[in-house]
């Protein structure tokens, strides 16, 4: 190599090695410029993965517990209360869940009246269907099918119909009756009813 090429060499050296410096120089002000703001993020990062982490860590031992309660309340022979308490306070809609079943399996309208108001995603519709069929109550039968999102809704129209075909409103029956949409599986059930339940 010649001895310009050897200079040319060395000045790119020094041209790089400068450079690399001062861009560390300008890194270390903005570091020194904006250390509190960055040590904040910093901090703020850690404590929310933190709290995450925490709350994850909660809910599954919360879930853990419910689910251990349940099994202790399903292998009792009476109720417990501090037990359902207990359930109440880990899972609401577990604590619903169960009370459902539960006067499903015992008949008990006063309880499925009190889950009317439940939270749980789908308990309060089942309770009020539940509790007016239990009464045979027509009034509370019609009102719970004039839901359109209602569950059970064409079968509470069917028991409106057979209620009221036992009383010897046939025509009210049969009104009941055409209310049940076509693509209902009820709907072979109302036409049989309305061909064959005339007395």
């Amino acid at each position: 190599m010649s001895l310009k090429e050897n200079i040319d060499m060395v000045k790119d050296e020094l041209n790089s090695e400068e450079k690399f410096f001062e861009k560390a120089v300008m890194t270390e002000k903005f570091v020194k410029k904006y250390k509190k703001p960055l040590i904040g993020s910093l901090v703020a990062i850690v404590l929310i993965v933190a709290a995450d982490i925490g709350y994850e860590v909660n809910k599954q031992n919360t879930l853990e517990a419910a689910n251990k309660t349940l099994k202790e309340l399903q292998a009792q022979k009476g109720v417990n209360r501090a037990v359902v308490a207990r359930l109440e306070s880990l899972s609401p809609a577990l604590h619903d869940l169960w009370s459902y079943a539960n006067a499903v399996a015992k008949q008990d309208v006063a309880s499925l009246e009190k889950l009317k108001k439940s939270k749980a995603m789908l308990i309060d519709d089942l309770a009020e269907y539940e509790a007016a069929q239990e009464k045979s109550d027509v009034d509370a039968l019609e009102k719970y099918a004039q839901n359109k999102d209602a569950v059970y809704r064409d079968l509470a129209l069917v028991q409106v119909a057979v209620i009221k075909m036992q009383e010897g409103k046939v025509d009210e029956a049969h009104s009941t009756l055409a209310l049940i949409a076509s693509q209902s599986p009820l709907y072979n059930v109302a036409k049989s009813l309305q061909h064959y339940g005339v007395k």
